[in-house]
């Protein structure tokens, strides 16, 4: 065990790490009550607070490692504490301490010598676009697609790439994608304390970005949505960066997407923490699949501001985590007890374990995950 710095030293570095709201907790709870934890144990981020005020206990506590960064403390706490950097200020003052939870090292390794963090070859980033006669971003290109490392990688999520790629190529969106250089944006690094991690892909990619005369890019990602608008910033302020949701609407208002073929299936929408909460995306993906002939939208108990997080955000993806108190779970219940046959997502994270809910619930046969780019791309068939 790495010996406990003393308590003024270990507050000392949260602080400098970015948790400037720590000692403006005013201890009401509010945060305890709504945070998605309380729905599958007892959790409560406002004793965490305190402990980690502290300086000295708590940090060893598994608490720590729990939150998801999903925002919804945030976003309701009457002081307007941002409880998500106090976390991950917290994460990397114990990281750099050399106390970490043994799950992400793996990621963290992963992103340090391959600039992904699913441990994927570096030289097959590009393998997921083969055959679809897509060029790499040059500055002759409009957009950036920037490609998610998880559709690089991940094989349910390559088939959304190629999905959402397709649209954008049918609509005569001038675009480009990222090369075979590219890297991770770096959010689960960051999330989870990876401070000099997330630097290094951080620095690559704007380098990148400066070298390609990039002004505007397209992500898949929420996470690297809110990594280029917020973590970046201001070194992204002058460059354009939107969801891909966002996209698609404008593309189907405009005319440039005409979708005609009946896409018959009940569709719940999950709003994603990072595109819903963290940066007020909500209406263009609905937008998207009420243009789709034949898809009947429901709504779920938990919408909009007040959805319930998959569980993915904040290296929640590579925890293990009971059945039990799996937040993907309660959502794939919702969404069957709303009627929905379908959960469509724009995250990729939440496609991951959305899936994984599915099957460990044995539901295959009462509803299917698929990411609203998929959706739209059947109606085009």
């Amino acid at each position: 065990m790495t010996p406990i710095a003393p308590m003024l030293e270990i507050t000392d570095a949260i602080l400098e790490a970015g948790g400037k709201t720590l000692y403006e907790c005013i201890q009401c709870g509010t945060c305890s009550s709504l945070c998605p934890w309380n729905e599958v144990s007892d959790y409560s981020p406002r004793h965490l607070i305190h402990e980690v005020s502290l300086g000295i206990e708590g940090y060893e506590e598994e608490a720590l490692w729990k939150c998801v960064t999903c925002n919804l403390c945030v976003s309701r706490c009457p002081r307007g504490i941002d409880m998500v950097d106090i976390i991950r200020a917290a994460r990397t003052t114990m990281l750099e301490m050399g106390s970490a939870p043994a799950a992400y090292r793996g990621p963290l390794a992963s992103m340090n010598s391959d600039g992904n963090p699913w441990n994927g070859n570096a030289g097959d980033r590009m393998k997921w676009a083969e055959g679809l006669d897509l060029d790499v971003y040059t500055p002759e290109n409009e957009y950036l697609y920037f490609t998610c490392c998880t559709q690089a990688f991940d094989p349910r999520n390559k088939p959304v790439a190629k999905a959402l790629t397709g649209l954008l190529k049918d609509a005569g969106v001038n675009f480009g994608i990222s090369g075979p250089d590219s890297v991770c944006c770096g959010d689960q690094a960051s999330k989870v304390g990876g401070r000099s991690t997330f630097e290094a892909l951080k620095d690559k990619n704007l380098a990148q970005f400066a070298e390609g005369k990039v002004d505007k890019i397209i992500v898949a990602s929420p996470h690297c949505l809110n990594a280029f608008l917020k973590d970046y910033a201001p070194d992204t302020r002058g460059v354009a960066v939107e969801h891909y949701t966002v996209t698609l609407d404008r593309l189907i208002a405009q005319g440039a997407i005409k979708p005609t073929t009946e896409v018959a299936h009940t569709v719940a929408y999950h709003d994603p923490c990072y595109l819903g909460r963290h940066n007020n995306i909500y209406d263009e993906p609905r937008r998207v699949l009420q243009a789709i002939p034949g898809v009947t939208l429901v709504e779920m108990e938990h919408t909009r501001a007040n959805s319930l997080c998959c569980g993915g955000g904040g290296g929640g993806l590579w925890l293990e985590v009971e059945k039990e108190e799996r937040f993907a779970i309660l959502r794939v219940q919702e969404a069957i007890d709303a009627g929905a046959d379908t959960i469509a997502t724009a995250c990729p994270y939440c496609t991951i374990m959305f899936e994984d809910a599915v099957k460990v619930m044995n539901a295959e046969d009462k509803i299917a995950i698929r990411d609203v780019s998929e959706l739209l791309a059947q109606s085009l068939a």
